[in-house]
């Protein structure tokens, strides 16, 4: 049997660790590695267009499956074109390992070419990231290198030179167990002892949710409706705990709508589960205020906290749940439920007089319909920009669709490289790319990628022929907007002239038939809508302070905020309502 190499016993051990495959660009750096992948049957390459690519498809797959992934690129712009994925794959708590591979050993530090120096470039974004300079580091570093990204949940980077990837791997090399999951975090007793004690003190209580919340809808809700509390939540928080919850109030934040803000601010104590949650601005200042996390490092660096509790939101609640003393007036959730509803009732009038007539088509009409037709257990990925507004506000989850984003990061381009991802890990599955006609444009060459692999990825192109987020920023800003205008093809034809599915949509007639035919194509297709470039968003609360770097319109034009089937779970929740 001959003797493994460097390569192929790390491809070995990315396949022990659970990775299915390795996004990436072929280089001659990388040729040891692509080619033990091509021997090995339980790995497979993924060609991109580009490793930008690459590394959002990773972390996509990554907070899909919630498994280790992994992503390539050559030496020196190969990978340096990774970084803006792993930074948002990063900032999304992703566990992605990125192979970044090097030029020759011999060579480092001499300016040879495309030299960079890949350990050190990636430290930022990532939990670990050394180079390997010897065969005798592996399995070892490897292995720690999965570790980090598994157990910090977050990236890790590992730098190999070509000529070590080449090199025989050692003899008895100790290969360990490897980790593959996390485990859960309980709070001490201290912190649950002194969280029961705030809560049982309180007469309004309101809970703000994020990701951490995943996995622990049933434990929010029994939790609000022992202690009566309005459940509000964050963007990334959203697909989580908004459906099927009698206590919504919600969404803070510049995208917010409903009664969020007010049940924040209105409150007693306010819990904050699971939420990095970045605008302060919208955060009270003058109430008790609790956070848990399982990430320490979170605890208190947006707010200041009366009290820090390190734990897993689910884990937390199992404990806290049991001890508190339930609470019988709902007197301040019923009020904060009837904001919400007004609220939401409020806004409805401004984008629903004639939206079926109106040319170029309202995004929100857009979104609105989408949410209708698109399946019940549909992935979402969403560009950055005003795509985020219609996502957050009309796509409605209901605990099977998964919403995915640059939402930490903020990075444009990332709904189709993401949608590539999303749809390797299930071809059955209903993957749905919202992205902008800026972000789509940005990588548009892996449009063939879903061709080549005949993905069956749907891009809804809202399409306005500009950067519509930055020139609502220069009109905040007092500027006259300059160079947000895209002089666009018509993409529908571009995407047939890829061997894709591609309908062009410029009346509102026209979008529902379009995308049902998009959603029976077998294979990939694309949506072009032409839509309004002046639509407009505001948050439901505005400060001077709120203002710098989010598109607020000086016009103040009011869209339809976030309605869609989230006015009537609102009236619904109100009918519901217990009668005195």
């Amino acid at each position: 049997m001959a003797k493994q190499n460097v390569a192929e016993q790390f491809v070995d051990i990315l396949v022990r660790a659970g990775v299915r495959r390795l996004y990436g660009v072929v280089g001659d750096s990388l040729n040891p590695v692509v080619d033990a992948v091509r021997r090995n049957a339980a790995i497979d390459w993924v060609h991109v267009r580009h490793e930008e690519t690459a590394a959002f498809a990773a972390g996509a797959e990554a907070q899909i499956t919630g498994k280790l992934t992994a992503c390539a690129g050559s030496c020196g712009p190969g990978n340096l074109h990774l970084i803006n994925g792993l930074y948002d794959a990063h900032r999304s708590m992703a566990p992605v390992l990125a192979l970044a591979s090097h030029i020759p050993s011999s060579e480092i530090g001499l300016g040879y070419f495309q030299e960079t120096h890949p350990d050190q470039l990636f430290r930022e974004c990532s939990h670990y990231s050394e180079l390997i300079s010897h065969p005798k580091q592996m399995p070892r570093l490897l292995q720690t290198a999965i570790q980090h990204a598994v157990g910090r949940s977050g990236v890790s980077v590992v730098s190999l030179p070509g000529d070590i990837a080449d090199d025989p791997a050692p003899d008895k090399s100790l290969e360990t167990a490897l980790v593959t999951s996390r485990p859960t975090v309980r709070p001490g007793d201290t912190e649950i002892d002194r969280l029961v004690e705030m809560i049982d003190a309180a007469d309004k209580v309101t809970l703000f949710c994020g990701s951490g919340t995943a996995g622990a809808h049933a434990e929010v809700m029994e939790f609000a409706e022992k202690i009566k509390s309005p459940v509000g939540h964050a963007l990334r928080g959203k697909e989580h705990i908004q459906y099927d919850n009698p206590y919504d109030v919600g969404m803070s934040g510049l995208l917010g709508y409903g009664a969020a803000y007010e049940a924040t601010h209105e409150c007693d104590l306010l819990i904050l589960l699971g939420t990095d949650f970045p605008y302060n601005a919208f955060l009270p200042d003058d109430v008790k205020i609790v956070q848990v996390d399982v990430r320490p490092e979170h605890l208190g660096r947006r707010s200041k906290l009366d009290l820090a509790v390190w734990g897993d939101v689910k884990e937390t609640l199992r404990c806290l749940t049991p001890r508190v003393r339930a609470k019988q007036n709902r007197k301040f959730l019923d009020k904060m439920l009837k904001k919400h509803a007004d609220a939401l009732e409020g806004v409805v009038k401004a984008y629903t007089r004639k939206v079926d007539k109106h040319v170029p088509i309202h995004p929100e009409y857009v979104a609105s319909v989408l949410d209708e037709l698109a399946d019940d257990d549909a992935v979402f990925t969403v560009d950055t920009g005003m795509c985020n507004v219609w996502a957050a506000r009309y796509i409605s989850p209901n605990g099977r669709r998964r919403v995915i984003g640059s939402f930490s990061h903020g990075s444009m381009a990332n709904a189709l490289p993401m949608a590539i991802g999303a749809q390797f890990v299930d071809r059955r599955r209903q993957v749905v790319s919202m992205s902008g006609d800026g972000g789509f444009t940005m990588l548009m060459g892996d449009f063939l990628t879903l061709v080549q692999y005949d993905l069956p990825v749907k891009v809804v192109l809202f399409n306005n022929s500009s950067l519509s987020m930055v020139e609502l920023e220069m009109l905040v800003a007092g500027l006259p907007s300059y160079g947000t205008t895209n002089k666009n093809p018509d993409f529908a034809a571009v995407a047939r002239a890829c061997g894709a599915h591609g309908v062009r949509v410029e009346k509102p007639k026209q979008l529902a038939g379009a995308l049902k035919d998009a959603f029976r194509h077998k294979g990939p297709a694309l949506v072009d809508v032409v839509t309004d470039p002046n639509a407009l968003s505001i948050p439901p609360r505005i400060s001077t302070e709120m203002v710098t770097g989010f598109a607020l319109s000086a016009s103040k034009i009011v869209l339809d905020g976030g309605v869609g089937r989230m006015l009537q779970m609102a009236r619904s929740n109100l009918r519901n309502m217990p009668r005195p």
